[in-house]
């Protein structure tokens, strides 16, 4: 390592950094902010945590319960030192203790609101997925075969019409929703729109009147990925909140492989008279039977005791909990936490433009660009082509269509199950590791892929080159940087404006979402399979690259950690990372042994030279 890059690594750990500049106030007083939301409890007296908790169950209604939210507050002021508070009794640590060794033993209340996020993810998936299948047929039924270079691009248009609105609206009005409708009648609102604007797009005649049912579609998508996973964080106790947040990529997995079951299942449907394309209009209607089920169950959950307590409601919002949870001690400790978080963040909000500080602030500029980065990224690897483009791209290497669809299959098949271990290996491989071992194998697979269209079109060889190249790069993608962007894009960002960034980060995924769907027909034409599946190969690699320079680690960093590793300046962070990829490709990939350690980047790690850094190029 060069002197001027450990002197810039020393210069960082005293917190003498002169990227702070004219910011630098600013940017201490959002780390206390940020640390005294990490716990606004923590350092209160005992005494005066009591009368606190007195006054506050006395306030609200809760009077009759007072003596449950002074222990509550004990217990929620240092979670795991409970067996210190002598105000508990027995039967109440026990219920404690469980929660921690017994994680996945909940009231079954939670688990039909588990049940109930787990089925909205999966509509998500079918509303993007099935458009695959209708690929084959529609075009043609609606005035756009695909021959000519404009109907390519109006094919495209139709395709990515919902995402459009998602980038553009969609994201965007999820904010006011939540506020005025709840998490719950978001959720509904959504999934009433979703079954409507499928049930529309089966109906339609024209390629028009179909951009605009599938552009009303996004009103359905777009609040529905920004509400589940916050209603499912906000409802969930703490032990097994990252699980169930991390659950909406699975399913949303999951959902895309149903896609294609409808679409096979649809395939061989036949026209009665006077009605044409009967089999595709099954296809993208199907999508709406699931938001039905959505509708008429999401009030038979609770809402989110978070935001009932927003809006005043703090009897409702003590009934909610305590469904959700096991005991009173638990409800109250919860519900107590929420009520101090929620005054800390209006105090700190109050006069502030969030938006502009997400990216005047450069801590929160550069949580902002990773996240960017990671969303983009997840567009433009590729996946998304073959989701909604795979049977496409399978009869073009000589499948029939049958053969298309049962490969496209297979694709969302071990898009689902190659999901599953990313449950472990993002907790303990970390994001950053995985994006780095993922991307360059994406890339491979591409490569390999668009090579196999150079194989004669009478040759079975083609058919099984092409299948096992897609599957291989979807096998990579799963584990990766299909669930790495909403778990990475939600820590990155300080708490006081992750509800924002969270807006921020999943409108720049919908936006490039549309940018994918609308150009890829045009682009499988102009640059033939071969310099298509190229061009997403050369992405990949670019992708590699973003995320060894601008992409720190987050797993398992405490709030505070979070904020020295997104205040080293980039260049800092990007020259360290090239330092540190060959020396890991030596130690790591051709394990060289004697190697002089790196000096690690951030105090959290240790002193200067007594740590090293994960492979390969990793570490933060």
């Amino acid at each position: 390592m060069s002197k001027e890059l450990e002197k810039s690594s020393i210069k960082q750990q005293e917190s003498i950094s002169d990227d702070y500049d004219h910011k630098e106030v600013k940017h201490i007083d959002n780390t206390e902010a940020n640390i005294k939301l990490a716990n606004p409890l923590a350092g209160i007296p005992r005494e005066q945590l009591l009368e606190d908790a007195t006054n506050f169950a006395k306030t609200h209604g809760l009077g009759h319960l007072e003596e449950d939210f002074r222990r509550g507050a004990l217990v929620a002021q240092d979670p795991l030192a409970f067996e210190s508070v002598l105000d508990l009794d027995e039967a109440e640590k026990v219920v404690l203790r469980r929660e921690l060794t017994h994680r996945w033993d909940q009231p079954l209340q939670l688990y039909w609101l588990v049940i109930l996020c787990s089925l909205s993810a999966a509509v998500q998936g079918m509303d993007e997925s099935v458009i695959n299948g209708a690929n084959l047929f529609f075009p043609d039924h609606l005035g756009i075969p695909q021959g000519d270079s404009n109907n390519q691009w109006l094919l495209g248009l139709v395709n990515g019409a919902p995402y459009l609105c998602c980038g553009l609206i969609g994201c965007w009005v999820s904010t006011p929703m939540n506020r005025y409708f709840g998490r719950r009648g978001t959720i509904f609102i959504s999934a009433f729109i979703s079954f409507a604007a499928c049930i529309w797009q089966g109906l339609t005649n024209t390629w028009w009147h179909m951009f605009i049912a599938r552009f009303i579609l996004g009103f359905g998508i777009g609040p529905k990925s920004a509400t589940v996973p916050v209603y499912a964080a906000e409802c969930s106790p703490p032990a097994i909140r990252g699980a169930l947040v991390m659950m909406w990529q699975m399913w949303t997995a999951f959902g895309i492989m149903l896609g294609t079951i409808m679409s096979l299942a649809f395939y061989h449907v036949p026209d009665p008279a006077g009605i044409v394309g009967l089999n595709w209009r099954l296809m993208l209607g199907s999508a709406g039977v699931p938001a039905l089920f959505i509708m008429t169950q999401v009030y038979f959950c609770p809402e989110s005791p978070r935001w009932l307590i927003s809006k005043g409601r703090y009897d409702k919002a003590y009934e909610a909990i305590r469904r959700l949870r096991k005991s009173n001690i638990q409800a109250a400790r919860d519900l107590y936490y929420i009520h101090v978080l929620l005054e800390v963040e209006r105090e700190i909000q109050t006069g502030r433009n969030l938006f502009l500080e997400m990216f005047t602030v450069p801590r929160n500029r550069r949580a902002a660009v990773a996240s960017g980065i990671v969303m983009f990224m997840q567009q433009f690897c590729g996946i998304n082509v073959i989701a909604y483009y795979s049977s496409n791209i399978f009869a073009q290497a000589n499948f029939s269509n049958i053969q298309a669809l049962l490969a496209s299959w297979g694709f969302g098949m071990l898009n689902w199950v190659f999901a599953l271990p990313a449950v472990y290996t993002i907790d303990t491989f970390g994001r950053r590791n995985l994006l780095l071992v993922t991307f360059p194998l994406m890339s491979l697979f591409l490569l390999m892929t668009g090579f196999a269209f150079y194989i004669p079109d009478d040759s079975q060889a083609r058919i099984a080159v092409v299948a096992l190249g897609i599957y291989l790069f979807t096998m990579a993608y799963s584990p990766g940087e299909g669930p790495v962007p909403f778990t990475y894009s939600a820590e990155a960002f300080p708490l006081y404006i992750r509800d924002i960034g969270m807006s921020y980060a999943t409108a720049v995924l919908w936006f490039f979402n549309f940018v994918v769907a609308i150009t890829f027909p045009r682009l499988l034409n102009a640059f033939t399979p071969t310099g298509a599946f190229g061009w997403y190969a050369g992405w990949n690699a670019i992708g590699f690259v973003l995320i060894l320079l601008f992409l720190p680690e987050t797993k398992a960093l405490s709030l505070e950690e979070l904020d020295q590793v997104f205040s080293v300046p980039t260049r800092i962070h990007a020259a360290y990372q090239l330092k540190a990829l060959p020396y890991n490709i030596r130690k790591y990939i051709f394990r060289q042994k004697g190697l002089k350690p790196l000096p690690p980047l951030y105090q959290h790690e240790g002193a200067i030279g007594e740590k090293t850094y994960a492979p390969p190029g990793a570490g933060h």
